[in-house]
């Protein structure tokens, strides 16, 4: 009923060709919807390539070090995994906002380097794994970002958490279970490093333009898989 219908190879070609106009239309929507946050939320996903069993016989990405993936742990499951690991920032609403997708054995730290230079004047939550006195510092000093993670139990100046602040991080983590279960985020069967972030990136432009119809509509945001309903 289509005629001239293009191939799956064709479709992905264009997707890649054009996945930075489409990044660029999300981040629109993004701000959109809350372009005056002042209050955000950082994790990280595990983005599994294959299982590490075949992790010798995967091609993705071999032919070049910097975009090959490697292997990486995963602490909130604690397993190892071998791919990718996706990292975002996302307003209390649930609107991602900013994300980057680097190699599995990069630490979650390492993203915020690059978080100064989006971001000012507002707060972060995150999880312990972004514990560090002098990127706290830094990030104060830099851009005033007041980055807010748990104490360990074995820290000298321990204090408890406080519970809004845990309430809040658990909304991009609440984002992350949607990619995995709605999106399917972790099947994305690319043959090239390109093809598979073009797939994320096009997955998280998705769920933004989701959330954007039920802001439209007066809506939850959360509720996306009753969006076109």
């Amino acid at each position: 009923m289509i005629p001239n219908l293009i191939s799956r190879r064709q479709f992905n070609t264009r997707r890649k060709l054009t996945i930075s106009v489409c990044n660029a239309i999300r981040e629109r929507i993004a701000n959109e919807i809350d372009g005056g946050e002042s209050f955000f939320c950082i994790d990280s996903k595990p983005i599994e390539v294959c299982r590490i069993a075949r992790s010798s016989r995967c091609r993705l990405g071999k032919s070049d070090y910097d975009t090959a993936p490697s292997f990486g742990f995963c602490a909130s499951q604690n397993t190892y995994y071998y791919g990718y690991k996706l990292h975002a920032v996302c307003g209390l609403s649930g609107v991602i906002h900013s994300f980057d997708i680097t190699k599995a054995n990069v630490h979650d730290i390492n993203y915020l380097k690059d978080v100064k230079y989006e971001y000012h004047d507002c707060s972060i939550f995150g999880d312990r794994g972004y514990i560090s006195a002098s990127m706290q510092l830094d990030l104060f000093e830099s851009a005033n970002i007041r980055l807010e993670v748990p104490y360990r139990l074995n820290q000298k100046d321990w204090k408890p958490t406080f519970i809004p602040f845990a309430k809040a991080r658990k909304r991009i983590e609440t984002d992350y279970s949607q990619f995995v279960g709605q999106f399917m985020l972790n099947r994305n069967f690319a043959k090239q490093p390109a093809g598979l972030f073009a797939r994320v990136i096009s997955k998280i432009a998705s769920f933004t333009t989701l959330q954007y119809v039920n802001y439209l509509l007066g809506r939850p945001l959360g509720l996306v898989k009753y969006a076109l309903d």
